[in-house]
């Protein structure tokens, strides 16, 4: 009996630091730039988080200085009842257009006193011009901005008037065969195993040899000189690489 138990005790010791080793010693393989980059941003995101939509801009207008992709995964929380549906929305977007020049929603602000404001999507926030390499890219940011006001039962809603905006017909099953769910998924389990505890997790990445390929942006005012300093280390592209934000398709597809 005392045998038994000490064997469960070690049985359980050394569960204990295989999965803490795990946690500690995660796959970071896929975090290098796409074919072609020396440095890029990378993020993991979820279209129903706060913070993500906060982040958002600011990493847009990071890619935009620096001349450098922004690679976007999606990593949708259990805890959030639309957000999986979102990001395969997204996906849906992504195959309609590349490079294209599409409207965007400014952020929508709203002045209350107590309570919770409501808006619907007829009463979105007109468009503004902007460039962008995919229309799927153009429909995040526009969750982003409208987020507070989108629930599972009306993300429907905006997600029509998006369409209508940019002249694309919505299917009423946006995934019939279940391939975008499918990718969705895909960036989800890429995230596991980093392993990630929290969105948006960004990453300044290169492809260099030398060092930590990549840093994790923690404080996000530092997030320029983060980036100025990887490309320090990178040191000079091989060539002139045109800025892009890249929505990356997960190695299993």
């Amino acid at each position: 009996m005392k045998c038994t138990l000490l064997k469960q005790f070690a049985l359980a010791v050394t569960l204990l630091l295989l999965s803490s080793a795990l946690a500690w010693g995660g796959d970071t393989s896929m975090l290098r730039p796409p074919k072609g980059s020396k440095v890029a941003i990378l993020v993991f995101e979820d279209l129903e988080c706060p913070d993500c939509a906060r982040a958002a801009p600011l990493l847009h207008d990071a890619a935009k200085t620096y001349n450098i992709p922004l690679v976007q995964y999606d990593f949708p929380l259990p805890q959030h009842p639309w957000s999986f549906e979102a990001a395969v929305n997204a996906r849906y977007f992504d195959t309609k257009s590349t490079k294209s020049t599409v409207t965007k929603n400014p952020a929508t602000k709203s002045t209350t006193t107590k309570g919770t404001a409501t808006k619907t999507p007829a009463q979105a926030t007109k468009p503004q011009e902007t460039k962008a390499d995919s229309l799927g890219d153009e429909y995040r940011l526009y969750i982003f901005q409208n987020q507070p006001f989108i629930t599972k039962q009306n993300l429907r809603g905006y997600t029509e008037r998006f369409a209508e905006q940019h002249k694309i017909e919505l299917p009423f099953v946006v995934d019939p065969t279940g391939e975008l769910a499918a990718k969705v998924k895909a960036d989800y389990q890429l995230g596991q195993r980093i392993p990630l505890d929290h969105t948006p997790t960004i990453y300044v990445v290169s492809d260099t040899a030398r060092g930590t390929p990549f840093v994790e942006i923690v404080d996000r005012t530092q997030l320029y000189q983060q980036i100025e300093q990887v490309i320090k280390e990178a040191g000079p592209a091989p060539q002139e690489h045109k800025t892009a934000t890249t929505k990356k398709s997960s190695p299993s597809q």
